[in-house]
């Protein structure tokens, strides 16, 4: 999600960055470079921590004797998303995900003041689950502008119900991204394209930014002052 909004934006002529704000599971996995590969620009996305276990950064800290430090994250995501036009940072595994000491995701997305837009799984659970994450993060202030529902087949009754049905909840639009064949990076940009409406990248770029969390929530920032930027 993060590859695919990015170079769209920056397809737009958009000065689009991303940021990871701490990566494990590394190597192999390695969000920055596809996202940087997606848009065939190597400063198109900033990695900021890199673990090797693939967990929950602070446990994988934890394991590594590595000390995180989230003022230095939150830090770090100010630079490169003060440094864009639209600035995007990549999530870690979910909204109440350990990141730093006693600090979660959710924090960092708070901290940043973003709005948020949401990616969640398509199938049966997805009501519950969405609908919990939508509520925290409006607990703690963050405007949710979009959900968008992932590998969407509606092939369970389920599913073809689940669009309607978690817009109804939540009262935030709610979209749907089918399986895309990614045999290479760019095919995140034009799959995005092809299936979403310009409004999930226009309202993130006249707000402020756009967080994603890899695999289950992504998050599209807020306004504030300054620049647009997608978290």
């Amino acid at each position: 999600m993060t590859a695919g909004l990015t170079g769209w934006l920056r397809e737009e002529g958009r000065d689009a960055r991303a940021v990871k704000p701490a990566q494990t599971g590394y190597p192999p996995d390695d969000d920055a470079a596809y996202v940087a590969a997606a848009c065939g620009d190597e400063g198109a996305a900033v990695c900021l921590e890199r673990l090797a276990p693939p967990l929950a950064p602070r446990v994988a800290a934890e394991r590594e004797s590595v000390d995180l430090s989230y003022e230095s994250i939150r830090e770090g995501c100010e630079r490169v998303l003060d440094a864009a036009e639209v600035g995007i940072v990549e999530g870690i595994g979910g909204l109440r995900v350990p990141l730093t000491g006693e600090r979660e995701v959710i924090d960092l997305v708070a901290d940043l003041d973003c709005a948020a837009v949401l990616v969640a799984r398509s199938g049966l659970g997805t009501l519950n689950h969405t609908a919990l994450s939508v509520d925290a993060l409006q607990r703690r202030g963050v405007d949710v502008r979009a959900i968008v529902l992932n590998q969407y087949e509606g092939a369970s009754v389920a599913e073809r119900t689940n669009p309607d049905e978690t817009e109804r909840m939540t009262d935030v639009p709610v979209h749907t991204v089918p399986p895309l064949a990614l045999d290479e990076p760019t095919d995140a940009v034009t799959g995005l394209r092809e299936h979403l409406p310009a409004s999930v990248i226009s309202e993130g770029a006249h707000g402020d930014r756009v967080e994603r969390r890899k695999g289950e929530q992504a998050a599209l920032d807020g306004e504030r002052s300054g620049r647009p930027r997608y978290r």
